[in-house]
């Protein structure tokens, strides 16, 4: 874990990774200082893991990779943002399988060592400051920004500025001991993170259980190729809830697409859809089939 977070961050992440070592098949990688909402995403999904906080998206897949961790907690999309950038080049590459998904509603929260009537300024990450923006110009409080969330809340903990306040989760206020000076402050109420759990080998959900198949393709150079490779999933009645294009290597000839269907490669419909969609791709990578946590629509 990188060295330029704050004291009182190191300090929870050194034990956290040394609890981890002792058992890494209960190790759950996650990308962030201990606080951040992956964290939090690991508690909600395994309440029984030890969670391995990681520098960046790549560590925490490679400690995956490496056997350091049983899965990792990654996000791959926000209803505000969107996709999470270099996921979809990170996910097929990484050799690893999706094998659940996980959604946490973004509760921001305002943190700091006494009241907000003391406050002067809170610190965050852009994208969070962004998001609370409304409320900071009501409460006349100035923004500064920090590269993470938890991180930032760790920051003030252990300057003792009662001035200075952090945007983050209840979480990260719980671990580094700050006052939870207002909740829920975001300005839209429907901020969520959707986050996939990787593992080094794929787990087939029981047949009863309603699945999501998540792959990538590319698409041949020819007139109409996507049209035709998608043509299979709407004659055989398989919903496709996502599909989303990308370039690789400065290419602008042939798209690659990372698309998301309701159903597994065990159904018949599904089965016959991507077939059709290999004859008119140049390769098609399954990453993950795993339980549906939230109805799509």
């Amino acid at each position: 874990m990188s060295s330029s977070y704050p004291p009182l961050a190191q300090a929870l992440v050194d034990h956290m990774v040394e609890a981890a070592t002792g058992a890494p098949a209960r190790a759950v990688a996650f990308q962030g200082a201990p606080g951040a909402y992956s964290h939090q995403a690991v508690r909600e999904a395994f309440p029984d893991g030890l969670p391995l906080p990681c520098a960046g998206f790549e560590d925490a897949i490679e400690a995956v990779q490496a056997g350091r961790a049983g899965c990792a907690v990654i996000p791959i999309e926000n209803s505000l943002h969107g996709r999470v950038a270099d996921m979809h080049f990170l996910l097929p590459e990484s050799g690893l399988s999706i094998v659940g998904e996980h959604f946490v509603r973004v509760r921001h929260c305002l943190l700091g060592l006494a009241d907000k009537a003391g406050l002067r300024e809170v610190k965050s990450h852009p994208q969070a400051l962004g998001q609370v923006r409304r409320h900071l110009r009501t409460w006349g409080l100035a923004p500064v920004q920090y590269f993470d969330t938890a991180a930032a809340a760790a920051a003030v903990a252990g300057a003792g500025d009662a001035s200075v306040g952090a945007i983050a989760s209840r979480l990260a206020g719980e671990l580094y001991g700050l006052n939870i000076l207002a909740e829920g402050v975001e300005d839209a109420d429907h901020n969520t993170t959707r986050f996939v759990v990787l593992s080094r080998d794929a787990v087939l959900p029981a047949a009863d259980v309603p699945v999501m198949t998540s792959f990538n393709f590319e698409v041949r150079s020819v007139p109409a190729a996507l049209f035709k490779a998608l043509g299979g999933f709407a004659t055989n009645g398989v919903n496709m809830t996502k599909l989303e294009s990308y370039l690789r290597d400065g290419k602008f000839a042939q798209a690659e697409f990372y698309a998301e269907i309701e159903g597994g490669p065990h159904d018949p419909a599904v089965a016959r859809a991507l077939e059709e969609l290999a004859f008119f791709t140049n390769w098609v990578r399954v990453i993950g089939t795993y339980p549906k946590a939230r109805d799509r629509g």
